[in-house]
């Protein structure tokens, strides 16, 4: 049993856990009914192909309505979902459930059997009656004796339930309190009586079908890696087909390369036994591989077995991160990659344009889980801001300049004169250098110089020192010295006469705008519509689907970095979003003073 988070920032752990299963089970809180976590744990399974069943949990806090949580589950996915076991009492009267399929009781923390209570009589044969119908339509030979009005056997219902959940035209719901393990084991019975085996599974890999067998090939799945504080790095994986031997060696097929296997290892939660070997359909874990990361295909060398590998939702959240102290400094890059090796929804990179390093997640939790993991087990402590959005510079219309540099210290002085013509290009354009000199004013050997200085002087534009794009600079005339002339002289004297010609050319803030993908219950669609114009963005179209609604829109950067906490607020955590860089616009003329004045008062503020 693999157990994972419901939370949607944690959905990347969902993926990897549902990887190595045969079936989905899915826990609903009996107070708070289905959230959106429910709705994509069934998603992903499905996509999968894999089995489902739904446990009710919590069935003895106040408030608790299992009846109603199974009227959503079936409202969502339909009548195949049906309960196979039923409360006894709710909140703190809850005292255990009864089983559908031997329509006893089993009441307290040990289970114990009874008769069911006369209250709950007529509730059960009517549940019941529906079970035995859908175990029925799972083999023509029970449908034919249900409908000629004859009882199945024990047998023959047990047989059709497996099929049944097995083929996912049942998907079984319990009733249960986890904390106080009420109905817990019914489920845990259910679980080793209905739900199907590894062996009952055949996975597709390419043009291989991969039986449960321990003799044949070799082929595992890495779904998990962790950062042990005693052994190191520890893969986990699935074993599919073969056999993973302790000190044997193993084919990355995703990577190619050859890894040692070492000491191999059965899980159980923080437990670590060591043993001889890991065959088909178990987990296991093996410490310090050198190359191997989530998501990767073990086999036999020369085998052309390769599984697909775990696809995981983009990021959606991002914050800077930095040292608390000089200590955490000297740790920190180690650190955070090893935390994002254990999460591949994880993304870390340092912005070229601010210098900051940057962890990106699937929601504000996420990354703030992330570094409390960071300090708990590296001892690394990091604080996190807002990243600086990464404005950018160009010029609105053409302008030119001319600058003279010169010097004169006795001896040689430095002389160079460089006149620029600057003018706009289309978005994604960059700067751009042409030279137009005719005749020779300036020599040939100092283009370059005056090429490095506009390029060098570009990187910070006349506005507020953000680099400059989308631009044509054009040098159209210059004057040398024959003593007095050089590379540094000319390198200066076109770095300010961009300057000049870019203050003469109407110089313009630019921001980042980026394209979302925001879907969200119907219900809320016109607040988080309303939002999305409170922020500057343009709306470009709806799809609905179902109950849920998906808003394709661009927004400003600097107006949705925070997005995550407004979609949770908008849509109660049911709504969710991706967020990736399109393109840079104008900033409007209100909003880019503002931004201006901060930047220039931030960098003065840097120099005292």
């Amino acid at each position: 049993i693999i157990d994972t988070p419901g939370y949607m920032d944690f959905m990347g752990e969902v993926k990897c856990g549902l990887r190595a299963v045969e079936t989905a089970l899915i826990s609903i809180d009996a107070v708070s009914s289905l959230q959106v976590g429910t709705e994509f744990a069934w998603r992903f399974a499905d996509e999968l192909e894999l089995p489902r069943a739904f446990l009710i949990n919590r069935m003895d806090r106040d408030n608790a309505d299992f009846d109603r949580c199974v009227t959503d589950i079936q409202t969502a996915w339909g009548n195949k979902c049906l309960p196979v076991t039923l409360p006894i009492g709710a909140e703190s009267s809850f005292q255990g459930v009864v089983d559908l399929l031997t329509m006893k009781a089993y009441t307290g923390d040990q289970g114990e059997e009874g008769p069911i209570p006369d209250d709950l009589q007529g509730a059960a044969d009517q549940a019941r009656e529906k079970l035995i119908e859908a175990a029925a339509e799972t083999d023509d030979a029970l449908v034919n004796k249900y409908l000629e009005g004859e009882e199945l056997t024990a047998d023959e219902l047990s047989a059709g339930v497996r099929a049944g959940i097995a083929s996912g035209s049942l998907v079984p719901i319990f009733a249960g309190a986890g904390a106080g393990v009420l109905g817990v084991r019914r489920l845990l019975t259910a679980i080793t009586e209905y739900f199907p085996a590894p062996t009952d599974r055949i996975v597709q890999a390419g043009d291989n079908e991969l039986k449960c067998d321990s003799a044949a090939p070799l082929a595992a799945l890495v779904f998990k890696t962790a950062a042990d504080p005693y052994v190191g790095r520890l893969t986990y994986f699935r074993v599919l087909s073969g056999t993973v031997a302790g000190d044997s060696h193993a084919w990355n097929a995703t990577k190619d390369v050859d890894e040692r296997i070492g000491t191999v290892y059965h899980i159980t939660g923080k437990t670590q036994d060591q043993v001889p070997q890991i065959v088909a359909g178990d987990i296991g874990a093996v410490a310090k591989l050198a190359e191997t990361q989530t998501g990767d295909t073990l086999c036999a060398k020369g085998s052309d077995v390769k599984l697909e590998p775990i696809s995981f939702p983009s990021p959606s959240a991002s914050a800077a991160v930095s040292p608390k102290t000089k200590a955490d400094l000297d740790k920190m890059g180690s650190a955070l990659h090893r935390i994002v090796e254990e999460d591949p929804s994880l993304r870390l990179e340092r912005n070229a344009d601010t210098g900051e390093m940057i962890l990106s997640g699937l929601g504000d939790s996420h990354v703030e889980v992330n570094l409390e993991r960071v300090k708990r087990k590296f001892g690394v402590e990091l604080e996190m801001h807002t990243p600086r959005v990464p404005y950018r510079e160009t010029v609105r219309s053409k302008g030119q300049a001319e600058y003279t540099h010169k010097k004169q210290t006795g001896g040689h002085g430095q002389f160079a004169r460089v006149a620029l013509e600057i003018g706009p290009l289309p978005r994604g354009s960059g700067v751009q250098f042409e030279d137009r000199i005719v005749g020779g004013s300036v020599p040939k050997q100092y283009i370059g110089s005056v090429e490095k200085g506009v390029m060098e002087g570009s990187r910070e534009g006349v506005l507020a020192h953000f680099p400059m794009v989308d631009a044509k600079i054009v040098l159209v005339d210059g004057r040398e010295h024959p003593v007095d002339s050089s590379d540094m002289a000319f390198k200066l004297a076109a770095a300010m006469a961009l300057r000049e010609a870019t203050e003469a050319a109407h110089p313009i803030l630019l921001e980042p705008i980026m394209d979302m993908q925001i879907t969200v219950p119907e219900a809320n669609t016109g607040d988080v519509i309303s939002d999305l114009n409170g922020k500057r963005a343009r709306v470009q179209g709806m799809n609905p689907s179902g109950a849920m609604t998906t808003i394709e829109a661009q927004a400003p950067l600097p107006e949705v970095q925070h997005y995550s906490a407004d979609m949770r607020s908008l849509t109660q955590g049911r709504g969710f979003f991706t967020i990736e860089f399109s393109h840079y616009e104008e900033v409007p003329a209100h909003a880019a003073q503002k931004v201006i004045e901060e930047a220039n008062r931030d960098r003065e503020e840097a120099k005292t």
